[in-house]
């Protein structure tokens, strides 16, 4: 099984021209991210816009099962950037990839993801024609 965090390197806080910032929250927020999950196995790649723009440091939980079906996506954002929003949206993800449908019993949430999720995606049926 095949789980994917998409990360919008875009993204900045309100704050982001006041602290002077040069490069983005988002781009911040993948970094650690990346490193994060190359140790748990799960992939990653960068966008540069996912259009959560008042939600900024967004991220995208997705996966597919061994046989290409997708799972349950989720939306996650209002992250600060720091090492441990990384470590929390990772564990959730190897939750995701450890589930069968993406689905993860809220109980098993890591802390540092409630409160942060924005959406939950729907597999598309599967129709037969």
């Amino acid at each position: 099984m095949t789980t994917w965090i998409t990360t919008c390197e875009g993204c900045k806080r309100n704050d982001w021209a006041e602290r002077s910032a040069t490069v983005t929250d988002g781009a911040t927020l993948a970094s650690a991210i990346e490193t994060q999950a190359a140790q748990a196995g799960i992939k990653t790649r960068r966008v540069s816009c996912t259009m959560g723009c008042e939600r900024a440091c967004n991220v995208i939980i997705q996966g597919q099962t061994d046989l290409g079906e997708t799972k349950i996506s989720y939306s996650l954002g209002s992250f600060t950037g720091t090492p441990e929003d990384a470590q929390a949206i990772t564990e959730f993800a190897a939750l995701h990839a450890a589930s069968p449908t993406g689905q993860v019993p809220f109980r098993t949430w890591p802390i540092g993801v409630k409160g942060h999720f924005v959406s939950r995606h729907l597999p598309l049926p599967t129709i037969e024609t």
